[in-house]
């Protein structure tokens, strides 16, 4: 049996080869008429007809607008600013007085202080100290004059 895959490629293949055949035939075609029918005579240029000038078109005069009326300056009026009446101020009452409610002396609950426990710290063990490496002294490189 022939798979899916295979067959797609034999399609793709035979169309390749007939794109390949009408690509070949279609230059050969080409060059076949090139060769059989001569060059394109030049054709002269035919003169250009000599077109009327444009019409000249007069300017308009221009329109001169009349001066415009003078309006005379009105007077102005000065009105006085109106004075607004005094109106009289209304005296408040006095608040009244609210007397101070006494507040109850409650004594505080006693609040009892408990011992508290003696822990002992716990005893942390010493770590063995690792030897260092000794510190590396990079010596000074002297300066190119």
């Amino acid at each position: 049996m022939v798979t899916k895959n295979t067959m797609s490629m034999s399609s793709l293949l035979l169309f390749l080869a007939v794109l390949l055949l009408s690509c070949n035939s279609m230059s050969n075609t080409a060059r076949r008429l090139e060769e059989e029918y001569p060059p394109h005579s030049t054709v002269p240029e035919l003169p250009k007809p000599e077109l009327p000038s444009h019409p000249i078109v007069l300017e308009l005069p221009k329109y001169k607008e009349p001066p415009h009326p003078i309006v005379p300056e009105l007077p102005k009026f000065e009105l006085p600013h109106p004075v607004m009446p005094v109106v009289p101020k209304h005296e408040e009452p006095l608040h009244p007085v609210v007397p101070e409610l006494l507040k109850p002396k409650v004594p505080h609950p006693a609040v009892l202080e408990l011992p508290k426990p003696e822990v002992p710290h716990p005893v942390v063990p010493e770590l063995p100290k690792h030897d260092e490496p000794p510190n590396l002294v990079v010596p000074k490189l002297p300066k190119p004059e």
